[in-house]
């Protein structure tokens, strides 16, 4: 049987801004690659205000995209739960994570990954997918679950071509911070696959005037970018230990 890896995340582009290069990756090698994305990014809009095409418009485009960069990284099969773009956390909490423990018993994936508790720079869809997710693996279990560990090394690479990565949710400024370095579990080289995560990154149209910066960068910036991919293995039923993993899929059998 060949290994599963499934990606569960928030917004349509998550998938190849945050796990491009690891989809990419594994897809080659033979692994079967899902993905389940929480919304449809329908209030990701970084044109001009009065070109904005509104929510139902903007949520079909978003979907037509990221099947596009799915097809680019090798995905074997993508699935949108279609909860409101920014108000995930607002869902009901037992639906969600039923309706995620449903994917993950049908695929029965070996690995999962989703984002950090802290959502990567305090994005409430972020953390929300995060607690879904973990939540789902209690009912159906696998055999590790992985989340995203950006570095403030990789982030600084990250805010150098968008600019301050802030959240103002609440009153108060959510900023990225990042892991520390001792903290990453698992470095994964993606260095061999950068240029197809900026080809399915390049499919998310829609959001590409709040990319354009990336267009500009050097090649040696989008090798920084997407060239190794940290994360942090919040759990895992085969391996354990301090040594650092170079592959998501250490302990399991093949």
């Amino acid at each position: 049987m060949s290994k599963r890896l499934m990606c569960v995340l928030a917004h349509p582009d998550d998938e190849s801004l945050g796990v491009g290069g690891t989809l990419a990756k594994y897809a080659r090698e033979g692994v079967e690659t899902y993905l389940v994305t929480a919304t449809g990014g329908e209030h990701g809009w970084f044109g001009a205000p009065e070109d904005y095409p509104g929510p139902d418009r903007l949520r079909a485009i978003r979907e037509e995209e990221l099947h596009n960069a799915a097809a680019i990284l090798g995905l074997q099969e993508v699935n949108l739960l279609g909860y409101e773009d920014g108000q995930l956390d607002q869902a009901d909490p037992q639906e969600v994570i039923a309706r995620i423990a449903g994917h993950l018993a049908r695929v029965r994936p070996d690995v999962v990954i989703t984002f950090d508790p802290l959502g990567a720079y305090g994005h409430p869809d972020h953390i929300a997918i995060c607690q879904f997710t973990t939540a789902a693996t209690v009912r159906s279990p696998v055999d590790k679950l992985y989340y995203m560990a950006p570095t403030p090394a990789l982030l600084k690479v990250y805010q150098d071509a968008f600019g301050d990565l802030v959240m103002h949710v609440d009153g108060e400024e959510r900023r990225a911070e990042g892991w520390p370095e001792w903290a990453v579990t698992t470095r994964i080289d993606t260095l061999a696959y950068w240029e197809q995560v900026w080809e399915a990154v390049a499919c998310h149209q829609s959001q590409l005037p709040g990319y354009s910066a990336l267009k500009e960068l050097p090649e040696a910036a989008h090798r920084a970018l997407w060239g190794v991919q940290p994360y942090y293995r919040a759990f895992s039923l085969v391996n354990g230990g301090r040594t650092p993993e170079t592959d998501l899929f250490a302990g399991i059998e093949g």
